[in-house]
């Protein structure tokens, strides 16, 4: 892909994002949890307002609840933070965009450069995508009412999914990221 000249994203922080180059520069926490406080997960298809801010939030206390450590709970709830720059599509689209993959890609390595996360290894970041998948499986049974598989839920505790402000939301996310990168 090419430089594109001209063509950025303005983000809630006023830096000018080139998403066909985006550097860890230009990822600010302040951004991520802004955003994604704002993004309605299953792209409003809910039976109420659930943002990708609260998930990433209730994915890195399921990371904590299995005993794992601050690495793998910040990288759970940054695992979505290339959403907070582009958005998101649903899962049946995107599988026919595969330009949509490698832009996502560039902006979650940009986010783990930033937040010291950039030599995540695959089991690591296995886990990640493990502890992502049990709560996409709670959410589609909770949220979009589908039936509870026959293995049942995949989750050590029951995550937070009643309606939350934004506002609530973008502080918790931030809060409990600044709490990970002390550690």
């Amino acid at each position: 892909m090419t430089e594109n000249k001209g063509s950025y994203l303005k983000t809630y922080m006023g830096n000018k994002v080139d998403p066909l180059s985006v550097k860890a520069e230009d990822i600010t926490l302040e951004d991520i949890a802004h955003a994604l406080s704002l993004m309605c997960r299953g792209n409003g298809q809910v039976v109420h307002f659930y943002s990708v801010g609260q998930h990433c939030i209730n994915c890195a206390k399921e990371a904590k609840a299995r005993g794992w450590n601050e690495r793998l709970q910040l990288g759970c709830l940054l695992h979505d933070a290339a959403e907070a720059y582009m958005s998101d599509l649903i899962t049946p689209i995107k599988v026919y965009m595969p330009q949509y993959y490698e832009i996502e890609d560039k902006f979650l390595k940009a986010v783990y450069e930033k937040f010291g996360l950039a030599d995540l290894t695959e089991e690591e970041w296995n886990m990640i995508m493990e502890v992502d998948r049990a709560l996409l499986t709670y959410d589609l049974v909770e949220l979009l009412k589908e039936p509870v598989p026959d293995e049942g839920y995949q989750v050590v505790r029951i995550p937070d999914i009643d309606f939350r402000p934004f506002e609530e939301v973008e502080k918790e996310y931030k809060d409990l990221a600044e709490t990970l990168l002390k550690n």
